[in-house]
């Protein structure tokens, strides 16, 4: 009844429908708190308080997925998006105080949280099921060129909306795709090959898998090591996305030149559709992921040095294209040497344990690179962020010492000798 290619298509429908909702007001969401009456420091400690959502709750709802479904974490995370999409509606509304929008930024995390680990667990199960022998990295490749169209057709279209009508009008929109996303999931989402645990009470079943998280996450070698660069290339590529915007209208001379900003998203969604394309390629190029991982972050590396050396925004934006194609292609290429290592019973909390590292490393590098963007600028900032990135080299070439049964690349993707995955 169920094939690898409906899973697949399931996966690349659920994965458009979430990112065409989130990114519809990436490119408004700053001017929104702004007109709401936040100020600039209230604005970003309002975006602090939502990655600081993600680092609390990242965990407990990789629990959720694991014991209780991947189907039913997912329906929650859409649940929990659309309220928390609704309340900034009404926070906008009646100019709500900052620690609304603390409260509600972190609830907005929480939602975020339960998508998180979830589907990539949902997915590698379906697909072990259905008796899938390809690259795993071929899937999460298309997912990524999925995303990517969806992002730039998001950001763009939500910023085209709300100019044509109000802010608030962007949040209307995420909230009706939230509700399809939901109906989608519902009907298309279907928990096999893997079963929940019985229940043997709430507390002993998350220290079940808590233990078993750690036994086959924290305490596997390849893992940790991939686990513990995590905080040095998220929490660069956190604020290498945010900085972007500031740091083209200096280059370009005019801080009301918005068309110039909106590059930054379109750069990222664009580099993620490229990034995926070249899957492939890095196939055929390098003989391990690790290897493959480890000399695209030096070529990111350099690229961000670059980026802060040069003056000329043309350069900047061309360094900027590298940047995000390298961190594209290497992210595929990470999700299957990952999964490849981690049990069914505990992926979903493995995975949103190497999401949460991330996410504390964009906590930590955030507001560290952005006062070094304050005392000597964005292009020292940017040189700063690349020094931060190769503190990741380290643990991947740890990794690959590992010699990990996922890590080897099959070159013909019919080879019944790949890495499972």
């Amino acid at each position: 009844m169920y094939k690898p290619a409906t899973v697949q298509r399931t996966y690349l429908t659920l994965t458009v429908l979430s990112t065409l909702s989130a990114s519809f007001i990436w490119g408004v969401n700053t001017l929104f708190l702004l007109d709401a009456g936040l100020s600039n420091t209230q604005a970003f400690a309002a975006n602090a308080a939502f990655t600081g959502g993600q680092v609390l709750f990242e965990v407990p709802t990789g629990v959720v997925a694991d014991v209780r479904g991947r189907k039913l974490s997912y329906l929650l995370g859409a649940v929990t998006l659309l309220i928390s999409t609704l309340l900034y509606l009404y926070l906008w509304q009646v100019s709500a105080p900052f620690w609304a929008w603390a409260v509600v930024s972190a609830f907005l995390g929480l939602g975020f949280t339960f998508f998180t680990g979830a589907v990539e667990a949902w997915l590698v199960d379906a697909l072990n099921y259905t008796g899938y022998t390809g690259p795993l990295e071929a899937v999460f490749a298309k997912a990524q060129i999925a995303g990517g169209v969806s992002m730039l057709v998001g950001s763009v279209a939500g910023g085209f909306v709300a100019q044509a009508t109000n802010l608030g009008v962007p949040y209307l929109v995420r909230a009706a795709f939230l509700v399809l996303t939901f109906v989608v999931a519902f009907f298309m989402m279907h928990d096999i090959g893997f079963t929940p645990a019985v229940s043997t009470g709430p507390i002993r079943e998350v220290k079940r898998v808590l233990r078993g998280s750690i036994d086959n996450g924290w305490k596997n070698r390849p893992v940790r090591w991939i686990m513990l660069s995590a905080p040095f290339t998220t929490g660069v590529m956190f604020y290498a996305f945010y900085a972007m915007q500031p740091y083209l209208l200096e280059l370009y001379g005019d801080p009301t030149a918005y068309g110039i900003a909106g590059l930054a998203a379109a750069i990222v969604a664009g580099a993620q559709i490229v990034g995926g394309l070249s899957v492939p390629l890095a196939r055929k190029l390098f003989r391990y992921r690790t290897q493959a991982i480890a000399t695209l972050t030096v070529l990111s590396v350099a690229a961000l040095v670059f980026i802060g050396l040069t003056s000329n925004l043309v350069v900047a934006i061309g360094f900027l294209v590298l940047w995000g194609l390298m961190y594209a292609a290497a992210f595929p290429m990470r999700q299957a040497y990952l999964n490849g290592l981690i049990h069914s019973e505990e992926r979903a909390t493995v995975l949103s344990f190497d999401s949460l590292m991330g996410s504390a490393g964009g906590v930590v590098a955030q507001p560290a690179l952005g006062r070094t963007a304050d005392v000597w600028g964005y292009s020292a900032s940017y040189v700063v962020s690349a020094g931060f990135q190769l503190l990741a080299l380290p643990f991947l070439l740890l990794a690959r010492r590992e010699n990990a049964a996922s890590d080897p690349i099959s070159r013909d993707p019919t080879d019944t000798d790949a890495p499972s995955v």
